[in-house]
Parts: C-alpha cells; structure tokens; sequence
C-alpha cells in the first residue's frame, strides 16, 4: 500500500506530465483506503521516529483530471494539523532543535490550544496553469471550505500563503517542493452561533475544492469511538 506521502509524490510527477489517464467529465485518480483518525484529546505517548508515520496519517492527496483535454488541473495534499499531529510534530521538532523540557512544554501547550480555536491545514497545490494554483487573487480558480457529513461548511479565517518554504517545511511536509504552491488554510473551530464547524458526530471531514474546472475533496474518515 503506497503512503499518502508516496501518493503526493506520484501527483506531483503525473501532474508535470499533465496526465495519461482521464475518468468520468472530471474524475479523480483513486488510491487505497487512507488510515482512519480519531480527534479526541488527550496525551500521546509519541517519541521522533514516530513524527513520519503520524503525518502520513493526517495527510491526504488527490489528483483532478480534465477529460478530453488530458490536463491536471489541480493536484491537492493537505496536512491536518490536528491534536495528534501536534504532539508528534512538537515531539521531532523538539528533539531535532534539542529544545529544553521546558521549550517543549511550552511549544506543545502552545499548538495543542491552537486546535481549540482552529482548524488547521497544510495545503500544496499544483496545477498544470501556475495562476490556477493561487487561492489569494481576486478571482481564484478554486474556492476552499471545510466540510463534513453532518452539512456544516465553512470558509477560510485566513488563507496565508507560505512564498519561501524552509528547512521546516520541507523536511517536516516533503510533499513542499518548487512546483507546488504552499499555503497554511485556518477555519474557525466554532461558527458565529457557537455550532462546531467539524461535528463531534461526524463520520468524515474534509477540504473541498470547487471551481469552473470540477471539484473534489480531500477526506478524513473518522474512527469510530470506543
């Protein structure tokens, strides 16, 4: 079974290619079954070498292939910054950047209240046209939103667009390379009337990418609880 990470990859070279392959009127390539997640709190118990199989986990990929015209045009990997990614993430940066117990505490308490007031994502995006990969211009080619099963959809707080990946980004989200454009996409937790954007009943999420070109969306399947 090849990773979400190996898939990302595999996008990004199919995408170069503009394609070989066309299904349905606008069609996505499909992948195995990706891992299910939980989103319940709580400490980990994560060491570093635990950090590449986490993101794999909360990292998901997907390819949107015109018909006709054979052309990729859009390739998406997106990161859920989620409670469990944050602790595996705060526990290699911290051992890479030998940080000190009390950094660490720090850094972690920091990220982990983050998830209480946000969602959180890492998004790379590659289009055969560059200026289709720009979700900040008037006009985007793709709107973003944050959906789940339950019906509730929400549009970005902030779309911040990352210009210079650096060290970080691109050992820590190795899908990062010059062809894609990088953003850091953040949804509120709660909407204006206090509803949660993500259900506590939800069986899945995901990022939904829409536009004149087709639509898709990138999903998380949630675990059943115990």
């Amino acid at each position: 079974m090849r990773s979400a990470l190996w898939r990302a990859k595999i996008a990004t070279l199919t995408g170069a290619l503009a394609g070989t392959l066309a299904i349905g009127g606008a069609a996505t390539l499909g992948s195995c079954a990706s891992p299910k997640v939980r989103l319940s709190e709580g400490p980990r118990a994560y060491v570093p070498s635990d950090y590449d199989e986490v993101l794999d986990t909360w990292t998901r990929s997907k390819e949107l292939i015109l018909l006709g015209k054979l052309e990729n045009v859009l390739t998406a990997t997106a990161t859920f910054q989620s409670w469990d990614f944050r602790w595996a993430y705060a526990v290699r940066y911290a051992d890479d950047y030998r940080l000190t117990i009390k950094q660490r505490s720090t850094m972690l308490a920091g990220n982990l209240e983050e998830t209480r007031r946000r969602h959180s994502f890492y998004v790379a995006m590659y289009a055969t046209r560059w200026k289709w990969s720009d979700l900040k211009i008037q006009g985007a080619a793709w709107t973003v939103r944050l959906v789940d099963d339950h019906g509730n959809e929400t549009a970005p707080e902030r779309i911040e667009q990352v210009r210079r990946p650096g060290a970080v980004d691109i050992t820590y989200f190795p899908y990062t390379t010059p062809w894609r454009r990088v953003y850091r996409v953040s949804f509120p937790a709660e909407s204006a009337d206090g509803t949660a954007t993500i259900s506590s009943e939800a069986k899945w999420f995901g990022l939904r990418f829409a536009g004149a070109q087709g639509h898709d969306t990138l999903t998380w399947t949630v675990a059943d609880k115990p």
